[in-house]
């Protein structure tokens, strides 16, 4: 993908929620930057590419969804000739070969076995295997139980871990595991350059792993996915929003125009961290906001160390077998 170490940022929410200057700061640190272009405008994804490339010369990934999907969108996405393409919520299927033609590296989340091996026969190049510890939406397999089973499964495609990662010691695990990097979101989305609000920031590095919950009733007031799309859930931190309508779903079902237009004002308006603030159970492990230039570092120093120790540990053990 061109990138220096082994990190991808994951997309996170709207581009007008996180902003250009992630993805930037994440790929001049020589990780790969993401920028997500849900609900936006073929237009406005030409002028989210413009202003990233007044920030970046290197590689980054433009990333769609099919929770909606809009094939006028995903013609000017290609348009723009993006290094990688990332896709998620769906499956990849025809859209494969069109991202080939633009010279783009196909980059599929799953969340099951099954859809990796299909991902692989549609022929894309790189597997995200994202567990259910992800913020955002996530299946119900753990990262740790997934991953080894997509490595399996779709070998020799590169696989990537996604979920439950915030720091050096996952991306050992990670490796550990098969998998040949990572893709990290919660820990990006506590960071400078991230557009969400403050308070979004300030919640994330309070919280407990606990303080995320699935939003059960997410069918009632987002979009649902288009064909071909796979069913999943969101995961949140917790709000007085959320705990209502995963309390009573049928309620929520009435009121789901009036729910719907709730939330997507707020994604649009900066408030998003008082309804439905997505965020993975790594909450628990981001203690700071900090610049992503520094995250990546730091990200990649810490799994250098652990992965010295881990060798040091063999090591020391090997020469215990050998003297009984």
């Amino acid at each position: 993908m061109g990138i220096e170490v082994p990190i991808v940022q994951g997309p996170l929410g709207g581009p007008w929620q996180q902003g250009m200057r992630l993805a930037a700061a994440v790929s001049n640190a020589g990780a790969l930057g993401s920028v997500p272009t849900t609900l936006r405008t073929p237009a406005q994804v030409r002028d989210d590419v413009r202003r990233l490339r007044d920030l970046t010369d290197r590689p980054f990934a433009l990333n769609m969804t099919r929770r909606p999907f809009d094939p006028e969108l995903f013609d000017a996405v290609i348009a723009e000739a993006p290094k990688v393409f990332s896709f998620a919520l769906g499956a990849p299927d025809d859209l494969v070969t069109r991202v080939h033609d633009a010279g783009a590296v196909f980059l599929q989340q799953v969340t099951t076995v099954e859809q990796a091996v299909r991902a692989a026969e549609a022929g894309v190049d790189v597997i995200s295997a994202q567990g259910t510890e992800s913020g955002g939406f996530c299946g119900d397999v753990s990262t740790m139980a997934l991953v080894p089973q997509v490595v399996d499964a779709v070998r020799p495609l590169p696989v990537l871990a996604s979920g439950g990662v915030a720091d050096g010691r996952g991306i050992a695990a990670a490796l550990t595991l098969g998998a040949q990097g990572v893709n990290i979101g919660t820990r990006f989305l506590a960071s400078v350059e991230c557009g969400v609000s403050d308070d979004w920031k300030a919640a994330i590095v309070s919280a407990a792993s606990e303080d995320t919950v699935k939003v059960a009733f997410v069918e009632h007031i987002l979009p649902p996915p288009t064909e071909g799309g796979y069913s999943t859930v969101p995961r949140s931190l917790r709000t007085r929003f959320v705990e209502e309508g995963n309390a009573d779903a049928e309620a929520a079902a009435a009121r789901a125009e009036a729910l719907r237009t709730a939330v997507m004002t707020s994604m649009r308006d900066g408030t998003a961290h008082e309804l439905i603030p997505l965020t993975g159970q790594t909450a628990g492990l981001v203690h700071d906001v900090a610049p992503a230039a520094e995250l990546v570092h730091r990200l990649i120093t810490e799994a250098e160390a652990t992965l010295r120790a881990l060798a040091d540990l063999a090591s020391a053990t090997n020469g215990a077998d050998e003297t009984g």
